[in-house]
């Protein structure tokens, strides 16, 4: 367990580290950073997972299972919310059905934790989930990533994943989402993309979406507006903040 500066959650766990560049908000992906830098270290989870481009590391394709991080949420007394795989994708191809469903015998076996599992391929994770194996739990949150109008399908398949609570992922935003639809998506997280390649967020577009989690009913937590400095840009619109959170009922 790490705890985390990650506004919407308190610590991460990461059963699966490396990933695979797949769309545009993939570009500047803050995890292909840290896993080159933890590689650098010396840190063996992280080897080779990352390759130069340029002047930036991305990922290579590699997924490294680290069974033993499985138990790790199992010591942890005090109630967390938990951000599963900030390092990875729990369902990413390469990812066996036999590892998640360890993953997911965690989960079910310390319910005082809340998790959150984000995955930009919402298609499997409504395949793998659909099977008798995996029961539906209160305390699991089960989100996608959708950084424009391009890959709006992915809501499509979130709302065919059996879940208590769906969320969306609209960071880092680089282009507008009006066009899509929030029904039965229970929460909306919305950021800017940091660092020094990051690219323009509209104000425009996140009043589009605030709109649209006001006529869906869908929680709308504003995490910043990123930038080079994301400190300096804050994280307020139009005068206050917005850390709204899903209320859910088993």
């Amino acid at each position: 367990m790490a705890d985390t500066s990650i506004e919407w959650t308190d610590a991460t766990w990461n059963p699966v580290a490396g990933c695979t560049v797949l769309t545009a908000g993939c570009t500047n992906c803050y995890a292909m950073r840290m896993a080159a830098r933890l590689d650098a270290m010396g840190t063996k989870k992280y080897r080779g997972l990352t390759r130069k481009s340029g002047k930036r590391a991305v990922w290579t394709g590699r997924i490294r299972l680290d069974h033993a991080s499985l138990d790790a949420p199992k010591a942890w007394s005090k109630p967390r919310k938990v951000f599963v795989n900030s390092m990875s994708d729990l369902f990413h191809d390469d990812v066996p059905v036999e590892f998640i469903a360890r993953v997911w015998a965690v989960m079910e076996q310390t319910p005082r934790h809340t998790y959150q599992i984000l995955t930009k391929r919402p298609e499997r994770m409504a395949e793998v989930l659909s099977q008798p194996s995996f029961p539906v739990l209160s305390n699991v949150w089960l989100g996608t990533s959708v950084e424009d109008g391009r890959v709006l399908h992915r809501l499509d398949a979130l709302r065919r994943v059996p879940a208590v609570v769906r969320f969306v992922s609209l960071e880092p935003l680089i282009g507008s989402v009006a066009t899509g639809d929030f029904t039965g998506i229970h929460w909306a997280i919305v950021g800017g993309e940091s660092g020094p390649r990051a690219r323009e967020m509209k104000p425009e577009w996140v009043d589009e979406i605030e709109g649209m989690c006001r006529r869906s009913g869908t929680a709308f937590f504003f995490k910043q507006w990123g930038g080079k400095n994301k400190k300096a840009a804050g994280r307020t619109l139009h005068g206050r903040t917005f850390d709204e959170m899903p209320d859910f009922r088993m």
